[in-house]
Parts: structure tokens; sequence; C-alpha cells
């Protein structure tokens, strides 16, 4: 619990608040017909992708540590986006706890021009339509009905938040050491230790940073599709990260206890009711979004109270892997990906080849198999699947 917890930056991960955002539009498959390809060069060009890619908005030392202390405030500040845009992320996309002084100069120095950058490894915009509603009542409120077009992005801190997570990770071994740990990424300093407070700070801090980059990521994303349909309208159905630790409040052991919950390769799926949740959604319950892989399905969901019985209010963020991205490269050339996917009408556009055979959708396990028992144990229920039209990969 709280006077005794630990944090442990292992348990979040390098890619801190990597998250995905789900955005709806007013415009139906219909509408993209033929445009598919067009919809996937423009957003390509619109936001930088790839390994240490820089991004289109120039900070210096004094702004990226006001982006590290407001988070996707800032962008909205800045021009990039709307007000209500915050109102559908986690933490309205600004952790309060946020101290940048406690991010080091090298990561600094690593973000500063990587804002409103997609990144490599298995984040992408995708463009995708609504295929199936499982939940009439919960998609309407969200903002989904069938036939309709909408965005999914997933991305994270870049450079900034896994050089945060090295230092600390450096930091923590020299001072606790990890000889009695199973494994020494679950190095870890005591929540109330001066490290645990600062790692904390830094990793909000990061949370933030994140928030920021897919805002303005979100925000390109409008401008491209305002440019090829000058009617449509775009907007944010929630953003909710899947690599962060939070203050929660928890029943343990039969009590209700202050809690730093890490969540790993998961996400939240807080119940009706919650109060962190927009006040749109709160009857329902909070919006999950689980992603597939390239060329399958993604899901939206919605938490339950079972979450909380059963899963500290989580459930799973996706479909993970079954084998290694140099396996993967061997068994898959980018270019058959790419024919074969065409071949189902989804266009792809990626910043390599080798980005391409890494993420092929075989080298996932089946998206429809993990939404099928997280709604069926009843830790997420099913609201609406998402088929892909177009994919921008980093």
């Amino acid at each position: 619990d709280m006077d005794e917890g630990i944090i442990c930056p292992g348990g979040i991960g390098y890619d801190i608040s990597c998250s995905v955002r789900l955005i709806r539009t007013n415009l139906t498959k219909k509408d993209l017909e033929g445009k598919e390809k067009t919809i996937s060069s423009s957003l390509f060009r619109a936001i930088p992708t790839g390994v240490g890619k820089g991004g289109k908005v120039k900070l210096d030392k004094t702004t990226i540590r006001e982006v590290l202390k407001k988070g996707a405030k800032w962008a909205v500040e800045k021009g990039y986006g709307v007000k209500e845009d915050c109102e559908f992320i986690e933490e309205n996309g600004c952790m309060e706890d946020a101290v940048p002084e406690y991010v080091s100069e090298t990561a600094i120095s690593r973000g500063i021009n990587q804002l409103g950058s997609l990144g490599a490894g298995n984040h992408f915009i995708e463009v995708q339509y609504v295929d199936e509603i499982f939940d009439e009542k919960t998609a309407e409120i969200f903002g989904l009905k069938k036939g309709q077009v909408t965005i999914m992005i997933h991305c994270g801190s870049r450079g900034l938040g896994h050089q945060v997570a090295s230092d600390y990770i450096k930091l923590m071994e020299e001072k606790y050491g990890f000889e009695n740990l199973p494994d020494r990424e679950l190095i870890n300093a005591p929540i109330k230790s001066e490290l645990g407070k600062k790692y904390y700070g830094a990793m909000c801090a990061a949370a933030n940073f994140a928030w920021c980059n897919r805002q303005i990521i979100a925000h390109n994303v409008r401008e491209g599709f305002k440019e090829l349909f000058p009617k449509s309208k775009v907007e944010q159905i929630y953003d909710i990260a899947h690599n962060i630790a939070k203050l929660e409040e928890h029943k343990v052991d039969g009590e209700m206890k202050k809690v730093y919950l890490h969540r790993k390769g998961a996400t939240r799926a807080f119940p009706p009711g919650s109060s962190v949740i927009p006040k749109k959604y709160r009857k329902l319950g909070q919006p999950i979004m689980i992603p597939g892989s390239m060329g399958t399905a993604s899901y939206v969901l919605v938490g339950s109270e079972k979450a909380m019985e059963l899963s500290f209010g989580s459930t799973a963020h996706g479909a993970g892997r079954v084998m290694s991205r140099n396996k993967a490269k061997e068994l898959f050339r980018g270019e058959k990906v790419k024919q074969d996917l065409e071949k189902q009408n989804i266009y792809i556009k990626a910043a390599s080849w080798k980005g391409i055979s890494e993420e092929a959708p075989l080298v996932y396990k089946d998206v429809d198999e993990v939404v099928k028992i997280s709604d069926k144990v009843g830790i997420g229920k099913a609201v609406a699947r998402l088929k892909p039209l177009g994919v921008v990969k980093g």
C-alpha cells in the first residue's frame, strides 16, 4: 500500500504512457471508397514515422518543460485541437504529479525534436470502419454506428519515455542492487524513498509528453481529413494508457486501500459510476480499446464491476506477440505482407519494409479470442468491432 508500496519502472515499461486513442468521424465506409490509398499517403505525409524520426513541433528547453508539466493541455493551448479533446483523455491528458526537473537532460534531448511523431515498432495510425456492434446502447453513447469511419492511434512517449525508464532503472540498480530479484527488470524503489518519488514525478512527466504527442498527432489527422473531406467532423472517443502506474483505490484482502497500481500491457477497465471516467460515459463504464494487428480487427469494450473484483480494474490491452521480431523477419517479407493486405482492400504506408515484416498479422495472437475471453469473464464487455481500411506504420 502507500506507506510500504514500491514503484517498479520495469512493471510500467520503457514506453511510458504508450496508449491507444480512438477517434470517430461523421464519414461512412462508402465515403472513403476508392480513396483508401490517398488517405494512407496523406496521413503518412502529415505524421512523421519511423525510428528516431523528428516531429514537426519545434521545442526548446523551456517549452519542452511546459509540455512535461501540462501534457495534452499544452497542445490544445497552442492550437493543436479543441478543449473538448482533453475531456476524453484519461486524467484529462495531464498527470498533475509531473516534475519536469526529475527528467534528465539526456531524456529531454531525445524528446525535444520528437513531439508529434509516431515512432516505430507496433505503433500505428489506422483508418477503420465499424463492422459490428454488440451493445447498441453503449455504442450509441460512445458515438459509434455500423459502417462509420473511425481512426485509431497507438503510440507513446518516444525516446524521452524510454530514457526516463533507463535512467531510473540504472539509479535503482546502483542504490538497491538486484541480487535477490528473479529478474533484474524487477528492480524497484520504495515509493516513499527519494528515488521512488523522483521516478514517479519523472514517469508522470513522460506520460504528459506522450499525451501531448498523441494530441498533436490527432490534430494533424483531423486536419488531414478536413483537407480530403471538407465536411468531416473528427471527434475524440477516448485515450487510455497501457504502460503506466497510478495511485488508485482497490480492495486488497477485503479492505479498501490506496495503492500504486502498475499496468504494463494491461489497460484500465473502470466500471460504471467511476468518478475518473468522462461524465458522458459515467453511467455505462469506461471505454476500452483493444487493437488487433495490421489486417485484423480491433475492438471497443466497456469497463465493468467484475474487473474491479477480479483484475484491479484492468483487462488485456491487445493481442500479444507469438513470435519475436527476428523470427518474423525470417518468415515474412514486407512487400508480400503489403500485397496480401491490399488484396483485402487494406492499404499500408510504412517507414520501412522491416517494420511491415515485424508486424505481420500472423505474428500476433488472435485478437477475436482475446476479446472473447475478456467479454466472457466480464472484465471488459465487447461493444463494437472495427476493421481496417488503411494503416500508417512506423
